[in-house]
């Protein structure tokens, strides 16, 4: 691979009255790892779609190894050695592994057909970067729809290193993966940087920027505020770069927050069992957070999808002393439970229909018949108010949000019902700092009130900054229940290995 550059400059994207980029730059060369950060809407996503073709821009320009170039879509931009993994995915999910990677550009043998063949073995070939990190239900010939989301998310980094990249853009290529995909994605990187390849790297989570990234460049608003090497600054300066003034994580210390101050159980689990859960039994007294940890795929969104109905069981499952079965959400959904789910464009929001309507999907029933339109559009300012929802109206749809932004109306559409009981898979993957900070303080306000919270989350600093109690999981059951000081790094990460934690290390 010969030396590259690219250069975007001074890029300006309007969407309507709505200003996305107005002095947007970033440089990125051969053999380098830029990270590219700021809060949601900041314009990071848009200055990469514009930069692979998927968005045009207004103003500016790109220079690729000192040639002025404008694509208009992007394939021209993969054809020139540029190519993106964006947070949503492009999978096909009736499609194979092995199609959806080499999809627009299969192999073709001599007689100009698709060779399904060399497709199988090079698809066997990419997983292999991969290896020891997924389960034996990834292969070439595995549907799509089939797999979990880690594994979907490793399918689209290797649709896009199969076509050779000089320049790859990952952008929340993480958020999905567990502890140990990670590890060899930063593996693959250091290997891609030594082959000459650029990277952009986005991501929220600071301590990955800071593993991997040479460099920082950061957006604020839609400008582009700062380059600074990695080994010249610290987070906390890259923080305030973004927000635009020193300001702090805004992270709950869970020893004031958390505890609750009732003894009343809210929810009782006893011998829970699916096809994936192993007889699991916990409580949760109302007003505390719980949070739910562990490698990825060991249970933890099928324990939260049974409470909430969408699994069959058995076992006993109680909500304040009562007795439930909760064969349909709507069981649950009358008994004041509700789930934020981990992938809102799938399950969380119809991201073509307008943010009003999203916000009432489940509560449309309140509002009697014939429809009061009118306190329906209160209620949604109130909360759209209460979450710092930025948009342009209510009639916006969801897909014109940033991803934070769009991730509180899955959030304020439950609020809307005042639930005794939150479930929340993973709800701040791909959310920016003061983002978290806003969801943080929500979360303390919940619980202060009352609202008792079960909460998963893929990030281990997360877990150990909201939860005093912290149940980890593995192969489908709670292997450990960690609480207090033992709630620290060490021991959730030996307790989602299945192996013993230290009791009493220090954080």
């Amino acid at each position: 691979m010969d030396t590259i550059s690219l250069h975007a400059k001074h890029i300006v994207k309007h969407f309507g009255a709505v200003v996305a980029l107005s002095d947007g730059t970033l440089r990125v060369d051969s053999g380098e790892v830029v990270a590219l950060v700021g809060a949601n809407g900041s314009g990071k996503s848009t200055l990469s779609k514009i930069i692979t073709g998927v968005l045009s821009r207004d103003e500016g320009e790109i220079i690729y190894n000192g040639d002025s170039v404008q694509f208009t879509n992007p394939t021209a931009a993969q054809k020139a050695g540029i190519t993106a993994v964006y947070q949503e995915l492009s999978l096909v999910p009736i499609l194979t592994v092995a199609e959806n990677i080499w999809l627009a550009h299969e192999p073709v043998n001599n007689m100009g057909r698709i060779d399904d063949q060399e497709a199988q073995a090079r698809t066997g070939e990419l997983l292999k970067l991969f290896e020891g990190t997924f389960q034996d239900t990834l292969h070439p010939d595995a549907p799509v729809e089939t797999l979990p989301p880690d594994e979907k998310q490793i399918v689209e980094i290797l649709k896009a290193i199969s076509r050779d990249p000089d320049i790859l853009i990952l952008d929340e290529a993480t958020a999905s993966l567990d502890g140990r995909q990670v590890d060899c994605l930063f593996r693959l990187i250091e290997e891609w940087k030594t082959q000459n390849m650029g990277l952009v790297f986005v991501s929220h989570r600071m301590d990955e920027i800071f593993k991997i990234a040479d460099r920082a460049v950061v957006l604020r608003n839609g400008d582009t505020v700062g380059n600074v090497d990695i080994e010249e600054t610290t987070e906390p300066e890259i923080v305030s770069l973004m927000v635009g003034h020193e300001r702090g994580l805004g992270r709950i210390q869970r020893k004031e927050s958390i505890q609750p101050e009732s003894e009343r159980i809210a929810l009782n689990v006893e011998g829970l069992q699916t096809d994936v859960l192993h007889n699991v039994s916990f409580s949760v007294n109302e007003g505390e957070l719980v949070g739910i940890s562990g490698l990825r795929g060991q249970g933890q969104d099928e324990l939260l999808h049974t409470l909430f109905g969408n699994r069959h069981f058995t076992g006993k499952i109680e909500l304040f002393g009562e007795t439930i079965t909760p064969d349909h959400p709507r069981t649950v959904i009358n008994k004041d439970m509700a789930l934020i789910p981990g992938d809102r464009a799938t399950q969380g929001v119809l991201m073509t229909r307008p943010i009003l309507e999203n916000l009432h999907l489940p509560n449309w029933r309140k509002y009697n018949f014939p429809l009061n339109i009118g306190k329906a559009i209160r209620d949604a300012k109130r909360i759209t108010d209460k979450l710092n929802v930025v948009m342009k109206s209510l009639e916006a749809p969801v897909n014109s949000l940033s991803g934070g932004n769009a991730q509180k109306v899955v959030i304020g559409k439950w609020l809307l019902r005042d639930p005794n009981i939150l479930l929340l898979d993973d709800p701040t993957k791909g959310v920016d700092v003061g983002t978290k900070a806003e969801f943080y303080n929500l979360l303390e306000e919940l619980c202060a009130e009352g609202t008792t919270v079960l909460f998963y989350s893929s990030d281990d600093q997360e877990l150990i900054d909201l939860a005093f109690r912290v149940f980890v999981m593995h192969d489908g059951t709670i292997t450990e229940e960690l609480s207090g000081d033992d709630v620290n790094k060490a021991n959730l990460v030996s307790a989602s290995m299945g192996a013993g934690v230290n009791n009493g290390a220090q954080k």
